[in-house]
């Protein structure tokens, strides 16, 4: 090639590469006409922010004692925590039971659980189990015999007793 041809190659290919890199820069971050579909990068933004505050909230509810039908720091069930939890968090207010509970919002996949998705177990011979996903595996939730807690997912007892899980839409905050 000659220095001519190979100078007009390379100044060729660099227009071409600062044209991309500009018309890239307009659709970065974007949303489509009328506000309906943020960009992912927009929604991976939000979902870590939402686990944050789950997960602070999380913290300070840890080791609370369990007590049927409890609302409070000196006791509560699996329904009262995500009940309160919810209001705290989110600001919105949820059904006092995991039964009613899991009639709210809309079916989501195992596979595909977001931060704040509520999910359901049904343990044998016992009441509906609720807790929130809290990302990464792991959801909040209260143990007869150690309180509030976070488990994961992935062992063998919550893998048997999975039943569903529901997303409920979260306001912007």
């Amino acid at each position: 090639m000659t220095k001519a041809k190979g100078s007009s190659l390379k100044w060729l290919l660099s227009g071409w590469l600062v044209a991309s890199l500009v018309a890239g820069c307009g659709h970065r971050g974007a949303v489509k006409q009328g506000g309906r579909h943020p960009s992912p990068e927009k929604h991976v933004t939000e979902t870590g922010n939402i686990e944050q505050r789950l997960r602070a909230e999380a913290s300070r509810w840890q080791g609370t004692p369990h007590k049927m039908g409890g609302n409070d720091f000196r006791g509560v069930d699996c329904s009262g925590l995500v009940r309160k939890i919810y209001q705290d968090v989110f600001g919105i207010q949820v059904p006092r039971t995991a039964g009613r509970q899991a009639g709210l919002g809309v079916g989501v996949g195992k596979n595909e659980l977001e931060p704040g998705d509520l999910v359901f177990f049904k343990p044998p011979g016992k009441k509906n189990h609720v807790g929130i996903y809290l990302g990464k595996g792991e959801f909040v939730h209260t143990s007869a015999r150690r309180g509030v807690m976070i488990s994961k997912m992935s062992l063998n007892y919550w893998k048997r007793y999975y039943w569903t899980a529901r997303r409920i839409p979260l306001q912007k905050f």
